[in-house]
């Protein structure tokens, strides 16, 4: 059986059927479920829902705004989009995306966003209105992983540390925070504490509120070794990690004793309520004034973050020991509400060192996932904003970000900066580098400023300049092709490649019918192999494609026709591809097929007539090719005349067999 992603599916309004008294949807004269010990009482699930004002628990991971009476939109969150699609009706209690038709109450809206159970939902609302739940049995379920028990525990070790701080053992983490500016007050405020160089002060502390090793190991706070559980933060500055709500998920710490052997900044690993790659510090206090003013400030770090919002720049966030990526960019625009960009901008700081310019590199490579503008800003002398706050103060801070570059500028001018400019050769070289990266610029209205200024500064010819854009943009098409040129012969109808850019995602590629088709048998391809057949996936990799980007992935395939299906299938097409385009094969492997009823006969049926019409595509260009040929070799040439008729003859054979399948 194939697995494949399904999309997500109406919710029903009632309650889902994990023991819940009554179930949801029951038809008429279709037996109760009976009460299940450990599960919660369907009058408290009604009461909870009933409390809870919907609006306010999905502003807080969307932005909404009003769309007409009784109704709020915004981005959706569970599909990437954008133009908002996503309604929320406060007064029934409900939403629906109508870009992926998803829908559902507040309690469906938590389960599927923080994938929780239907109890850890209920759970999580209650605690938000201080209301205690009844079970069927009087006891809530134990379960050692739940959620609500590891937000507990997290918790519970934020105070700890926080307590710690003010110890005499905390000195250097007091002498740490001073010298960069920050006093009691702020500490508090982003709840910096202190881990104790301890082996297990923090696990005795959590077992004494009655938590097992299984949830403290479970959330990320103690490692285990031969001596048994043991404290992971030990005589470290630590900061909470809190997701949209809040609520505390993780922490960071900072190595600041001698003879502490391990990395500066140990994270919390991967849990089921923190991950790092979705997860951005300091967005729950910066999420209202992000969504507010359409702003987002970029930094590196926690001090820097710290350093903004005490000098007045409160929408500044930072990544958690990861870069910032794909998955950040995705909660980041559903704060922003990200919509048009004609107001938005996100200010990304870069430290000068080589790690701040790979950083920048990295970022620019995702700017265009977003609709806002993009700038950067870099402190005077090369100060990230802590060290800039702690040496010139607030205002410098603010001026820092006022002093905002837009991103294509930044890379523009970083790339004419490693070339010497008063030479000719250095010039014509920098020329080369730069001209790619302002054709890649996709507003058609800013691209020409651009080529003014490269001109500008270059000390070079308007005209000149032009050109070297222009052969960028089709340089830049033939790079994305280069994956494609293999077995090229036989495909002179092949289209021309896409931009330098890979699309980040299949939503991004035009949605002609050209392209669908190419999309959808490549899915097929990807998916079902058995069922399409190895003779005609071997036809379908001499087809020529409209679309480059899936030009490669055919090309992929060609090369894997012998390990066709088998193990590791996936995994081969996704190395042979490159690496932008892996994100594509992997979209192409799980997106749900146009397959709605029928069971895998169905299936079969349709995978095979969607690679055919590929290859069928094909040969209706042959054919055409053929009778053009035909049309000018009539009388000059009996032969090739000849010759031609005989391979119409067997274009069209062709056509008819794959018309049978």
């Amino acid at each position: 059986m194939v697995s494949r992603l399904a999309p997500l599916a109406p919710r029903p309004a009632g309650d889902d059927a994990r023991g819940v008294e009554g179930g949801p949807g029951r038809s008429p004269g279709e037996p109760r479920i009976r009460p299940v010990p450990g599960r919660i009482r369907r009058s408290d699930v009604d009461e909870v829902r009933s409390r809870t004002d919907i609006a306010a628990v999905v502003g807080e991971q969307v932005a909404l705004k009003p769309a007409g009476v009784g109704s709020l939109k915004g981005l959706c969150p569970f599909h990437d989009e954008r133009s908002p699609s996503f309604t929320v009706r406060p007064a029934v209690g409900r939403y629906h995306c109508f870009g992926c038709g998803v829908d559902g109450d507040v309690i469906s809206f938590l389960m599927e966003l923080d994938h929780l159970s239907f109890t850890d939902a209920v759970e999580s609302l209650a605690n938000r209105l201080n209301f205690t739940l009844t079970y069927e049995d009087g006891q809530p379920q134990q379960d050692s992983a739940n959620r609500v028990r590891l937000l507990e525990a997290n918790r519970l070790a934020a105070e700890f540390f926080v307590g710690e701080l003010g110890s005499q053992a905390a000195a250097p983490g007091q002498q740490f925070l001073t010298e960069r500016g920050f006093d009691q007050a702020a500490a508090a405020h982003f709840g910096v504490g202190w881990a104790p160089k301890s082996w297990d002060a923090l696990t005795k502390h959590l077992r004494g509120k009655g938590f097992q090793d299984a949830e403290l190991s479970a959330a990320g706070l103690v490692s285990s070794g031969d001596r048994g559980v043991y404290d992971r933060f030990r005589g470290r500055l630590v900061w909470p990690i809190r997701d949209l709500t809040g609520a505390v998920v993780g922490f960071g710490a900072r190595r600041l004793l001698e003879d502490d052997q391990g990395p500066k900044y140990l994270n919390t690993p991967e849990t089921p309520i923190y991950h790092k790659s979705q997860v951005l510090y300091g967005l729950d206090l910066a999420k209202r004034e992000i969504s507010k003013t359409g702003r987002a400030v970029i930094v590196e770090g926690y001090t820097d973050v710290m350093a903004c919002h005490l000098a007045g720049v409160p929408t500044a966030i930072a990544t958690c020991g990861t870069a910032f990526g794909v998955d950040h960019i995705k909660v980041l625009r559903r704060v922003l509400g990200d919509e048009t960009g004609a107001h938005g901008e996100v200010v990304f700081t870069f430290d000068p060192d080589a790690a701040g310019q790979k950083a920048a590199v990295r970022a620019f490579a995702e700017e265009q996932r977003f609709s806002a503008r993009t700038f950067v800003a870099v402190g005077a002398d090369g100060l990230d904003p802590n060290d800039l706050r702690v040496q010139r103060g607030d205002g410098a801070v603010r001026a820092m970000l006022e002093a905002k570059r837009p991103m294509f500028e930044y890379m523009i001018r970083r790339v004419l900066d490693s070339y010497d400019l008063d030479s000719v050769e250095g010039r014509a070289a920098a020329l080369r580098e730069a001209a790619p990266i302002v054709a890649d610029i996709r507003d058609q209205a800013v691209r020409p400023g651009y080529v003014r200024e490269l001109a500008r500064w270059l000390g070079m010819d308007l005209a000149d300049v032009d050109r070297a854009v222009k052969r960028g943009r089709g340089a830049a098409r033939d790079a994305d092709r280069r994956g494609s040129d293999r077995g090229r012969a036989g495909r002179q109808d092949e289209a021309p490649a896409q931009p330098q850019r890979p699309p980040a995602s299949l939503r991004s590629l035009p949605d002609d019918p050209a392209t669908r088709l190419e999309r959808e048998a490549l899915m097929m391809i990807v998916q079902v192999p058995h069922l399409v057949g190895g003779d005609l996936i071997r036809r379908s990799t001499e087809a020529g494609f409209h679309n480059g980007t899936l030009a490669v992935v055919r090309d992929a395939i060609a090369s894997q026709l012998g390990a066709l299906g088998g193990a590791g299938w996936l995994e081969r097409l996704t190395a042979e591809v490159p690496e932008p385009i892996a994100p594509i094969v992997q979209e192409l492997a799980f997106l749900p097929l146009p397959v709605r009823t029928g069971g895998e006969e169905q299936l079969a049926r349709t995978a095979k007539s969607t690679v055919a019409a590929l290859v069928d595509r094909h040969l209706l260009r042959r054919k055409a090719d053929l009778v053009r040929q035909l049309q000018r070799t009539e009388g000059a040439d009996a032969d090739r005349f000849r010759e031609l008729r005989q391979q119409l003859v067997v274009v069209e054979a062709d056509r008819r067999t794959l018309r049978a399948v």
